[in-house]
Protein backbone atom coordinates (compact mmCIF):
# COMPACT_ATOMS: atom_id res chain seq x y z
CA UNK A 1 0.00 0.00 0.00
CA UNK A 2 2.57 2.21 1.02
CA UNK A 3 4.39 1.92 -2.88
CA UNK A 4 1.18 3.06 -4.27
CA UNK A 5 1.00 5.85 -1.78
CA UNK A 6 4.06 7.07 -3.14
CA UNK A 7 3.59 6.33 -6.51
CA UNK A 8 0.16 8.53 -6.45
CA UNK A 9 2.29 11.03 -5.11
CA UNK A 10 5.09 11.15 -7.83
CA UNK A 11 2.26 10.92 -10.39
CA UNK A 12 0.53 14.12 -8.64
CA UNK A 13 4.15 16.34 -8.65
CA UNK A 14 5.02 14.97 -11.94
CA UNK A 15 1.76 15.83 -13.83
CA UNK A 16 1.56 19.05 -11.67
CA UNK A 17 5.30 19.92 -13.13
CA UNK A 18 3.95 19.06 -16.67
CA UNK A 19 0.89 21.03 -16.44
CA UNK A 20 2.90 24.42 -15.61
CA UNK A 21 5.52 23.24 -17.82
CA UNK A 22 3.49 23.18 -21.06
CA UNK A 23 2.29 26.65 -20.57
CA UNK A 24 5.55 29.12 -21.58
CA UNK A 25 6.29 31.99 -18.78
CA UNK A 26 8.41 35.09 -19.32
CA UNK A 27 10.66 35.03 -16.52
CA UNK A 28 9.46 38.57 -15.94
CA UNK A 29 5.83 37.51 -15.15
CA UNK A 30 6.48 35.33 -12.59
CA UNK A 31 5.79 36.40 -9.03
CA UNK A 32 9.19 36.91 -7.50
CA UNK A 33 10.05 34.50 -3.95
CA UNK A 34 12.34 34.76 -1.59
CA UNK A 35 14.90 33.50 -1.14
CA UNK A 36 14.37 32.56 2.49
CA UNK A 37 11.24 30.74 1.41
CA UNK A 38 13.13 28.31 -1.31
CA UNK A 39 15.29 27.95 1.55
CA UNK A 40 13.27 26.59 3.87
CA UNK A 41 11.24 24.92 1.56
CA UNK A 42 14.71 23.23 0.65
CA UNK A 43 15.94 22.56 4.15
CA UNK A 44 12.08 20.69 4.59
CA UNK A 45 12.40 18.70 1.71
CA UNK A 46 15.97 17.58 2.69
CA UNK A 47 14.97 17.21 6.67
CA UNK A 48 12.26 15.10 5.78
CA UNK A 49 13.88 12.78 3.94
CA UNK A 50 14.15 9.17 5.39
CA UNK A 51 17.81 8.52 3.27
CA UNK A 52 19.33 11.24 5.51
CA UNK A 53 18.34 9.13 8.33
CA UNK A 54 19.37 5.94 6.92
CA UNK A 55 23.18 7.44 5.95
CA UNK A 56 23.48 8.61 9.22
CA UNK A 57 22.30 5.16 10.91
CA UNK A 58 24.68 3.21 8.63
CA UNK A 59 27.65 5.20 7.80
CA UNK A 60 28.80 7.44 10.37
CA UNK A 61 29.07 4.62 13.19
CA UNK A 62 31.48 3.23 10.91
CA UNK A 63 33.55 6.55 11.82
CA UNK A 64 33.75 6.71 15.53
CA UNK A 65 35.82 5.27 18.02
CA UNK A 66 34.79 4.14 21.65
CA UNK A 67 38.37 4.96 22.54
CA UNK A 68 38.40 8.92 21.45
CA UNK A 69 38.16 11.72 23.59
CA UNK A 70 34.95 12.49 22.41
CA UNK A 71 32.18 10.09 23.04
CA UNK A 72 30.38 8.59 20.18
CA UNK A 73 26.82 10.71 20.29
CA UNK A 74 29.09 13.79 20.38
CA UNK A 75 31.29 11.99 16.94
CA UNK A 76 28.08 10.91 15.87
CA UNK A 77 26.82 14.73 15.92
CA UNK A 78 30.11 16.38 15.00
CA UNK A 79 29.88 13.96 11.49
CA UNK A 80 26.11 14.38 11.17
CA UNK A 81 26.75 18.80 11.05
CA UNK A 82 29.91 18.21 9.02
CA UNK A 83 27.66 16.44 6.37
CA UNK A 84 25.09 18.96 6.72
CA UNK A 85 27.57 21.48 5.92
CA UNK A 86 28.66 19.67 2.72
CA UNK A 87 25.32 19.43 1.54
CA UNK A 88 24.25 23.16 2.37
CA UNK A 89 27.78 24.09 0.10
CA UNK A 90 26.73 21.70 -2.58
CA UNK A 91 23.37 22.02 -2.89
CA UNK A 92 24.07 25.93 -2.56
CA UNK A 93 26.31 25.90 -5.69
CA UNK A 94 24.13 23.23 -7.49
CA UNK A 95 21.01 25.82 -7.19
CA UNK A 96 22.62 29.29 -7.57
CA UNK A 97 24.25 27.73 -10.97
CA UNK A 98 21.26 26.33 -12.09
CA UNK A 99 19.14 29.35 -11.50
CA UNK A 100 21.46 31.67 -12.91
CA UNK A 101 21.85 29.13 -16.63
CA UNK A 102 18.00 28.24 -16.60
CA UNK A 103 16.86 31.77 -16.19
CA UNK A 104 18.92 33.22 -18.87
CA UNK A 105 17.68 30.18 -21.15
CA UNK A 106 13.60 29.60 -20.32
CA UNK A 107 13.39 27.43 -23.08
CA UNK A 108 15.87 24.84 -21.45
CA UNK A 109 14.49 25.88 -18.16
CA UNK A 110 11.02 24.46 -19.47
CA UNK A 111 12.64 21.55 -21.05
CA UNK A 112 13.97 20.33 -17.71
CA UNK A 113 10.88 20.76 -16.22
CA UNK A 114 9.18 18.35 -19.01
CA UNK A 115 11.82 15.86 -18.66
CA UNK A 116 11.20 15.88 -15.10
CA UNK A 117 7.45 15.71 -14.64
CA UNK A 118 7.80 13.19 -17.47
CA UNK A 119 10.43 11.09 -15.04
CA UNK A 120 7.81 11.59 -12.49
CA UNK A 121 5.24 10.10 -13.96
CA UNK A 122 7.36 7.35 -15.82
CA UNK A 123 8.76 6.20 -12.16
CA UNK A 124 5.27 6.42 -10.85
CA UNK A 125 3.56 4.36 -13.49
CA UNK A 126 6.54 1.24 -13.10
CA UNK A 127 6.27 1.57 -9.27
CA UNK A 128 2.83 0.20 -9.56
CA UNK A 129 3.35 -2.14 -12.56
CA UNK A 130 6.19 -3.69 -10.36
CA UNK A 131 3.80 -3.63 -7.37
CA UNK A 132 1.17 -5.73 -9.43
CA UNK A 133 3.54 -8.28 -11.21
CA UNK A 134 4.97 -8.85 -7.47
CA UNK A 135 1.00 -10.02 -6.16
CA UNK A 136 1.15 -12.75 -8.62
Amino acid sequence: MLRFVGAGCLLWVGGTILARSAVPTVAAERAPEAALDWSIRGFAVSGLNPKALLLFLALLPQFTRATDAWSIPVQIGALGLLHIANCALVYSVVGLGSKVVLRTRPSVARRVSQVSGAAMVLIAVLLCVEQLLSFK
